[in-house]
């Protein structure tokens, strides 16, 4: 046996660490000796100390963050319960969110503000520079073609590399059923234009995202929530109620990792949704931008798996898993494919040909499959991270969910806590957070708060959920 690689040897050098984040030498939060540094130390070979890193990753007392070492992990604590299912009100209603949404997005760029606010991915986990050299490739060998406006539908290898993933979702498109958008939210607003009016009505999630409530406002529709579950998702029986007694002109779901709650229907209950509306024939547009970025060995169906009648038009993007700046969307319209790319056409003629190609390049030559596999570990860790954090440091009472995906959670407070004031305090010690109100057209969770946990776990964010605890506490007992 290579000495090097004895058993015994790496169990000695993770006991030796082990012992010192025991004694605190290491504290949470904190970078453990470089694999390197360490080999050096113990005069022992790099494959050594990696084996007993692994070892103590499975101990659960560091964790790998990638392209930056490996941290001491927070002491793993009991989590605090689950919210309830949601109850909302049984009417529609205007949305008018947009005065509080852009403030929250005006401190997106700032970078003396810890970033809990908006739900935006870390620079840190992005393939920045194999983005950079995909791109730079592409205007070095360019003919001149990626600088035309190209057609309205979007790149062809873009579709077809998309079309091609789409088989691991359940889906059997071809890149001709596809039209490629400004982000999920260009796709969106498109598909809600296809199929409904101003004055109509559309079924939402309760809490829903609130740049659904801002498309929803901006088209001057109203919006019905209906009571949503943290961890399955939408409640059927609370939908067919709803679309029994109100006339719903399309259902705006996120089915895998809701944005904010994380809850993710289960595949057969998928099925259910999709046979219900396909009874009413109600256009249900599905966004699944988070569902790449699961925490389990698979990959959740979509709804659109299920459509038997082109009635489910499925939106997403990388904007959450490889670069929001590029603004790379599609959508599936199914039987509105036609409407979609009218209006796509109308709207903004086209999208930018060269981000286009870096995307279907990074698809196609493999880079991404390794890149999300990196990420979804990554975000695992801090989504529990955080949680933890809330438990240790809010109020008695509060409650957390439990992801399964994504990369927010949603915090429920005790009912003293207005979540607008504690924002407001929250803002002047630069850490911004988004309002439960935000997620509601009738502001319901005003004890609420959605946390964004892209970013790499630290000592400052540490010490950001710390403070918002002791504000939370304060504002419980004024």
């Amino acid at each position: 046996m290579n000495p090097q690689l004895d058993p015994y040897l790496y169990e000695q050098i993770a006991n030796k660490i082990a012992i010192l984040i025991e004694k605190k030498t290491f504290r949470p939060g904190e970078k453990v000796p470089s694999v390197r540094r360490l080999s050096l130390q113990e005069k022992v070979s790099i494959s050594t100390v990696l084996q007993a890193y692994v070892l103590l990753e499975d101990r659960g007392l560091i964790e790998a963050r990638p392209q930056s070492g490996y941290y001491v992990r927070l002491q793993r604590r009991s989590l605090p319960p689950e919210p309830a299912i949601s109850s909302p009100s049984l009417s529609a209603t205007s949305v008018n969110v947009s005065e509080l949404v852009a403030s929250i997005h005006d401190t997106i760029a700032r970078r003396d503000i810890v970033p809990f606010g908006a739900a935006t991915p870390s620079p840190e986990l992005l393939p920045i520079r194999k983005l950079n050299r995909i791109l730079a490739g592409i205007a070095r060998d360019s003919d001149g073609e990626e600088h035309s406006y190209g057609i309205a539908q979007g790149s062809e290898e873009l579709r077809h590399q998309i079309a091609r993933r789409a088989v691991d979702f359940g889906c059997t498109f071809s890149g001709d059923d596809l039209v490629i958008t400004f982000g999920c939210t260009e796709a969106i607003n498109l598909c809600l234009r296809a199929v409904a009016q101003p004055g109509d009505t559309i079924a939402v999630e309760s809490p829903t995202y609130y740049g659904f409530l801002q498309i929803i406002e901006s088209l001057n529709m109203k919006a019905l929530e209906i009571a949503t579950h943290p961890r399955d998702g939408i409640c059927l029986e609370a939908l067919d109620s709803a679309i029994t007694k109100n006339t719903v002109k399309a259902c705006l779901f996120a089915t895998n990792f809701n944005n904010p709650l994380g809850s993710c229907i289960p595949d057969a209950k998928k099925k259910q949704l999709v046979d219900l509306l396909a009874r009413r024939q109600i256009p249900l547009i599905e966004d699944d931008i988070y569902g790449e970025i699961y925490f389990g060995t698979d990959r959740p169906k979509v709804c659109k798996a299920f459509d038997k009648h082109g009635l489910v038009m499925l939106c997403s993007s990388f904007s959450k898993s490889l670069s929001p700046a590029y603004r790379v969307g599609w959508s599936a319209p199914g039987r509105f494919k036609d409407e979609v790319r009218r209006l796509k056409l109308m709207n903004t003629l086209s999208c930018v040909l060269p981000t286009q190609i870096t995307i279907a390049e990074m698809l196609r030559g493999g880079g991404y499959d390794h890149h999300m596999r990196r990420i979804r570990k990554a975000y695992a860790s801090q989504v529990q991270n955080m949680a933890e954090a809330v438990g240790q440091y809010f109020p008695r009472g509060t409650r957390v969910t439990r992801p399964q995906g994504g990369f927010v959670l949603w915090v429920e407070m005790p009912p003293a806590v207005d979540s607008l004031e504690l924002y407001r305090k929250a803002l002047q010690s630069k850490i911004s957070i988004a309002p439960g109100s935000l997620f509601s057209p009738k502001q319901q969770y005003r004890n609420c708060i959605r946390m964004n946990c892209a970013h790499p776990w630290s000592e400052k964010i540490h010490a950001a959920i710390a403070t918002l605890g002791r504000f939370a506490h304060e504002c419980a007992v004024l």
